[in-house]
């Protein structure tokens, strides 16, 4: 059975990620981008990280994707100046690109797995906060940084001249 959720979860959250990326209006890739969220939060919940699963929810589809549909609302760009999509060499190349990131991070992935025995503590609460504060501080406090410069950006395009 855990087997069949895997599956479907992971189907799901690969189908919104694709879907966020070839997605024309901005407000459709926000939602789409909710769905894959939950769907990897649900991944979480079957390897029993139920603190990654509540924290995925919580901080990426309950604040972080709301804080950008308000942006795109803010913004809030009709649809007709929306830039035309064109089929170039470029997104062939692209897609190319991608697969073999995928491909690239799978190698990696196998190559630096981690212990079997080391894998039951990876989603309690203590993990966590202290691979989030000494690992990976510096990548904490990057992406607050850039997320606070998204929304006065935002801000910043969205006032009206006076």
């Amino acid at each position: 059975m855990e087997l069949i959720l895997f599956i479907l979860f992971g189907a799901i959250a690969v189908g919104g990620a694709i879907m966020v990326v070839t997605r024309r209006h901005p407000m459709a890739s926000a939602l789409y981008l909710i769905l894959t969220l939950f769907a990897v939060a649900a991944l979480f919940a079957l390897r029993q990280a139920h603190f990654l699963a509540a924290i995925q929810v919580i901080v990426y589809a309950g604040a972080v994707v709301v804080l950008f549909i308000f942006v795109i609302m803010l913004v809030n760009v009709p649809e007709n100046k929306l830039p035309m999509e064109r089929v170039t060499g470029m997104r062939l190349l692209g897609v190319v690109a991608a697969g073999l990131l995928i491909l690239e991070s799978a190698v990696l992935a196998r190559k630096f797995a981690m212990p079997a025995g080391s894998t039951a503590d990876a989603g309690s609460v203590q993990a966590v906060g202290r691979a989030l504060f000494t690992d990976y501080l510096l990548a904490f406090e990057i992406t607050s940084v850039l997320l606070l410069s998204a929304v006065i950006g935002a801000i910043a395009l969205a006032k009206k001249k006076i």
